[in-house]
């Protein structure tokens, strides 16, 4: 850990990624975060598995830093959470998040977002997450109205307002998050993202997305299943414990102001996917089960 009793200067931004187990994507990472034009003023690594430590890779990191090792595993929600509020005990005046296994696309991501955020006057700001091995695709599909959107090319050139991937290159003022606050340690990992984007929005602070710059993550829309011809997707992860926290967070998150008028489609949906597309309804009462467990905020871990 270095030295924290430097005084930040104005318009500080301090860098926090979190991670586990993910050493040599962990060093990707932060080559390319110590390169970027605009520098972090300081960078905060959140390691929730110091059982194989990745002290000795963020010691390597260049600039000023702070090594904190969590010996309970927090998940991606609380990992954020301890980084983003120890980001703004040092007095940062903007957060940047990133997390292990993804990268900003280049040495300019950071400068463009700010310059962005500024021109705009935005509370928070993304770049477009794409595939790490194809760029011009989507790592994640993103759903407008009716239709998914998989390549940049469908987003248009210039920004989203209203839509940010919040833990992957997500830039925030730090007075945004004394309205929003910081992600649920409850949720674990999975919809943890989400819920923050629901406060966001229900905020009524102005964010988006820029389409100038991107941030690098594995392609992560496998997980997507089309149905009706590509016009509704089901999520449904690979393994059981992804299954459990996405089923179960999704419940919470349904159940609460701003999401409550899409519940009865997810049922529809969900039913249509486990009986109708994948023929397993033992499946799908599993997934009501996990929605309801969700709903009542049982958030026992797995």
């Amino acid at each position: 850990m270095t030295s924290e009793t430097r005084q930040l200067p104005e318009g500080a931004v301090v860098g926090v990624v979190v991670t586990r187990h993910r050493r040599e994507l962990l060093a990707d990472s932060l080559k390319v975060i110590a390169a970027q034009t605009r520098p972090v003023d300081h960078l905060v690594v959140v390691d929730n598995g110091p059982d194989d430590s990745a002290r000795e890779v963020v010691e390597n990191y260049p600039l000023p830093h702070t090594y904190l090792p969590s010996h309970r595993n927090l998940g991606g929600a609380g990992g954020f959470a301890l980084g983003m509020l120890h980001a703004l005990s040092l007095g940062a005046d903007w957060v940047w998040l990133a997390d292990d296994d993804g990268r900003p696309a280049d040495e300019n991501v950071l400068a463009i977002l700010l310059e962005e955020a500024e021109k705009r006057g935005l509370a928070e700001i993304s770049p477009v997450v794409s595939n790490i091995d194809a760029p011009d695709k989507l790592a994640f599909p993103l759903r407008r109205g009716l239709t998914w959107k998989r390549s940049q090319s469908e987003l248009g050139v210039d920004f989203l307002p209203g839509i940010a991937s919040l833990m992957n290159g997500a830039l925030f003022r730090a007075s945004t998050l004394d309205v929003v606050g910081v992600p649920d340690l409850r949720l674990f990992f999975r919809g943890d993202e989400v819920e923050l984007h629901r406060r966001l929005a229900r905020s009524g602070l102005p964010f988006g997305t820029s389409l100038k710059t991107k941030y690098l993550h594995p392609d992560g829309s496998d997980e997507f299943k089309p149905m009706l011809g590509g016009k509704f997707h089901a999520q449904d992860p690979e393994n059981e414990v992804k299954r459990y926290y996405t089923y179960r967070n999704r419940g919470y998150l349904l159940s609460q102001p701003g999401m409550r008028k899409i519940g009865a489609l997810e049922i529809v949906r969900f039913g249509l996917y486990f009986v109708g597309v994948k023929r397993d309804p033992k499946a799908f009462l599993q997934w009501l089960k996990l929605v309801r467990q969700g709903r009542a905020e049982k958030f026992y871990r797995y």
